[in-house]
């Protein structure tokens, strides 16, 4: 990799020659501007106000704009004699631990590598002074031309430095929160929990910037003479209405791009079906009261015949007793002839 600024790390009375080179790189799809009419490409010239004529980059110097207006030319040689300790340093201050570093502060990021084999005992020292205290060394550097501050830290076998923005670079997030006051409810907040457990974590090697792969294969269609391809249906948006019923919906929708049963989750919500309640129209009105009229009737003709069978046993039983008790005298008489 090139390096971009050649210096040394300052570790108290130790110096280590290193070279910083970058340890990003940017994959965006750049575009240039053209004539719309012919395709031309479009550039820029730079022009003199003063001598309205172009001027060459051997003739571009820098220069201060006041607040009346008036420039104050700058050179070179101007910003070369400043007390700057850090022009050919990375000069560590202290050692702090991680969490102290806002995220907010983080810059760019470069690697760090040892200069030649004089500097590889000393860095390897480094390294592993940071590794077994388990802090960030913060330092300041000069590069293009203004003084920064870094944090170093460890990757892999290597020391890593991220640039920062000085604390007064970053903004108080005054204005940005609502204003209003908004109460959320605990199971609004089981809802979201269970919306976090369900998409869990990722490897963050596994994404990929979809919008430049959909620019690649436009630029490649209309390359190839092709039609480019068709864009997906967008998703739905709009107000949420409900807050509970867009939680569930994200719940079922992740447990089941993750391919999971959408089972209820812990804190979810279930909403029962409501009874559907059908009107009756007039004939069905007609058609239930005939229906219950006959079935009282027959009920009233099934009470009546109980009644008159129970009426004629009764009166069977009653005939039956008495025809017995006028026979049983006759058998006593003929008993007495026998035994005369």
């Amino acid at each position: 990799m090139r390096s971009i600024w050649n210096g040394a790390i300052s570790f108290g009375l130790v110096s280590i020659p290193i070279k910083v080179v970058n340890a990003t790189e940017s994959h965006s799809i750049s575009f240039r501007q053209i004539h719309t009419e012919d395709g031309g490409r479009i550039r820029y010239r730079k022009f003199c106000e003063l001598e309205d004529r172009e001027v060459s980059q051997a003739e571009i110097g820098k220069g201060y704009e006041d607040a009346d207006g008036s420039i104050i030319p700058i050179t070179d040689e101007d910003l070369a004699q400043l007390p700057l300790p850090t022009a050919k340093t990375i000069e560590i201050v202290a050692f702090v631990p991680g969490d102290r570093i806002d995220p907010l502060q983080m810059d760019a990021a470069y690697y760090l590598a040892a200069s030649g084999a004089p500097a590889a005992k000393p860095y390897t020292l480094l390294r592993e002074a940071l590794k077994r205290s388990n802090k960030v060394a913060i330092a300041k550097f000069a590069l293009r031309g203004r003084e920064r501050l870094g944090m170093l830290r460890v990757v892999g076998d290597a020391i890593a430095m991220h640039g920062l923005l000085w604390p007064d670079e970053v903004r108080a997030p005054e204005g940005v929160a609502p204003d209003s006051d908004v109460t959320v409810r605990d199971k609004e907040l089981d809802l979201a929990d269970a919306l976090m457990d369900t998409l869990g974590e990722v490897e963050l090697e596994d994404l990929h910037d979809e919008y430049r792969e959909a620019v690649e294969e436009v630029i490649a269609a209309k390359a190839a003479g092709e039609a480019v391809p068709a864009a997906p249906e967008p998703a739905a948006g709009g107000k949420v209405l409900d807050l509970m019923a867009a939680l569930e919906s994200s719940v079922r929708a992740a447990k089941e791009s993750r391919g999971e049963e959408p089972e209820k989750a812990a804190g979810e919500v279930r909403r029962l079906p409501q009874r559907k309640t059908a009107k009756a129209t007039p004939k069905q009105t007609a058609g239930k009261k005939s229906t219950a009229t006959k079935k009282a009737a027959t009920k009233k003709t099934a009470a009546s015949a109980k009644k008159s069978t129970s009426k004629s046993a009764q009166s069977a039983k009653k005939t039956a007793a008495k025809s017995t008790a006028k026979k049983a005298p006759a058998k006593k008489t003929a008993s007495r002839k026998r035994t005369a």
